[in-house]
């Protein structure tokens, strides 16, 4: 029998664990989509405690919580810190098969050193020695990304942010890059006219533009795309159910516009034309660019109703959606690549059975000016775990080229959440390892490591054009 988590830990065969071990594991991480808090790297940042680091904002683990029998006073209530501590590690247990109880052990391993098990019996010791760490000037904000090996952080940001922090991070010489991604999710919401409206006055504030017509609204969000590629951004993310492809004119959305400007709510349809319309705006700056466009796509979100009005939304009441994706996806980039306006693209996928609906879609737009241009991006939400990211990689396996892929990303808003790269490049590794022993692939554990190394640290460093940041790392 196996220890668990121990150094070969998901790595089957001796070609798994070599492939990890001699190529993996050093590779630095590039995290390009995380929800970080640059406030809190430039800051410097230290976590009073345990539960201050590990339970605050985690839906995946107020999830686990709520399942367990847990009352919300202990996950998002006034519950003291260590009360709320004690009732997850009294959840721990019972997470078993979940990938929480893997993410959970990993990180008391790979932050703290520590060992044991949590459960209700070494809560209290657990919790008091990484409370004592995160104290010392080890555990900062900035040294838990060193610890980790990261190499670059691409944060999340608002059109109407600031980005003063990811300023005072470049001003102070931090080593690790930490860039914005512009998500401008915000823009082209026109579910309610009296939130659009207060984004539009944020929006001239932040811009110095005013805004009266449609032209100056994208003038003014122009300009703010203009400032983020000032400040190193690259990457663009959107966050939505479905990709929009609506027909739509430019009297069409004109006039939407202005009534929406004009406190009156949109009907479905205009709802529709108006995000088509600002899609293809966002995408066709990001061509100019040169920018990576990100695409997360199939969460149905905030589905309990009283739970979104007592708490707010991410606050774990969100599901899978079962979306119609691939006509309007096809829709949208034909449209862009039509017009040779088509940026590299990143495609997530949050519905495991559309998979290979995107692992085929993908296929339709790599055009041979870029390896990889258009990319079936790395399982995530609900599927960045082992099984998820088996499916992601055999889908892409066989219908693309796993090779050029551009691999893991975090997508947390934690700092401890690090060790999910590792978990990723393990899985990665036994995937080669297994057809290798089975004599499914060639035993040139040269070349396949050169792959795994691509897809663990090259891919990414070149697909977003950041050799001039990043060093080779052998």
């Amino acid at each position: 029998m196996k220890q668990f988590l121990d150094e070969n830990f998901l790595l089957q065969n001796e070609t798994a664990r070599k492939l990890y071990h001699q190529y993996a594991v050093n590779m630095p991480v590039i995290d390009y989509h995380c929800h970080l808090s640059p406030a809190q790297i430039a800051n410097n940042h230290r976590f009073r405690n345990l539960t201050d680091v590990w339970l605050s904002g985690d839906h995946y683990k107020w999830r686990a919580m709520r399942t367990n029998g847990i009352d919300e006073a202990y996950c998002t209530g006034k519950q003291s810190d260590w009360a709320k501590f004690e009732k997850w590690a009294e959840t721990v247990p019972y997470t078993l098969r979940n990938p929480l109880y893997h993410w959970t052990h990993l990180e008391l391993q790979r932050y703290f050193g520590i060992h044991e098990i949590l459960n209700p019996a070494t809560a209290r010791s657990i919790y008091d020695q990484c409370t004592a760490l995160l104290q010392t000037d080890e555990f900062t904000v900035k040294n838990l990304l060193r610890k980790m090996n990261v190499a670059l952080v691409c944060t999340t940001d608002d059109p109407v942010d600031t980005l003063e922090f990811h300023t005072q991070l470049a001003e102070d010489g931090f080593e690790i890059p930490v860039l914005p991604a512009f998500r401008p999710d915000q823009a082209m919401n026109v579910a309610s006219a009296e939130n659009f409206n207060l984004y539009i006055r944020k929006l001239e504030a932040i811009s110095g533009i005013t805004v009266s017509s449609f032209d100056d609204f994208l003038y003014a969000l122009q300009n703010r795309h203009d400032f983020f590629a000032s400040m190193g951004c690259k990457v663009s993310d959107h966050g939505l159910e479905e990709i929009y492809a609506e027909d739509f004119t430019g009297s069409e959305i004109d006039a939407i516009f202005t009534k929406i400007h004009s406190g009156k709510q949109l009907n479905d349809t205009e709802q529709r034309k108006f995000r088509s319309a600002m899609l293809v705006h966002f995408a066709e700056w990001d061509w100019e660019k040169g920018w990576v466009q990100q695409f997360h796509l199939g969460a149905l979100r905030n589905n309990n109703v009283r739970m979104l009005q007592q708490l707010g939304p991410d606050t774990g009441w969100d599901s899978i959606g079962d979306f119609s994706q691939a006509r309007n996806l096809a829709s949208f980039l034909t449209k862009l690549d039509s017009e040779n306006k088509l940026a590299k693209t990143i495609v997530y996928n949050l519905n495991p059975s559309d998979n290979e609906l995107m692992a085929t879609m993908i296929g339709n737009y790599n055009d041979g000016s870029v390896a990889g241009k258009i990319q079936f991006g790395a399982a995530w939400w609900f599927l960045d775990q082992k099984d998820g990211m088996i499916k992601q990689m055999n889908a892409l396996s066989n219908m693309g080229l796993l090779s050029r892929f551009v691999g893991m990303l975090t997508d947390s808003r934690s700092f401890l959440s690090f060790p999910r790269h590792e978990y990723f490049r393990r899985i990665l590794c036994n995937l080669f390892g297994e057809e290798i022993e089975n004599g499914e692939m060639p035993n040139d554990i040269e070349w396949v490591g050169k792959v795994v190394k691509d897809i663990c640290y090259y891919n990414a460093r070149n697909y977003f054009g950041w050799q001039d940041l990043l060093p080779d790392a052998g």
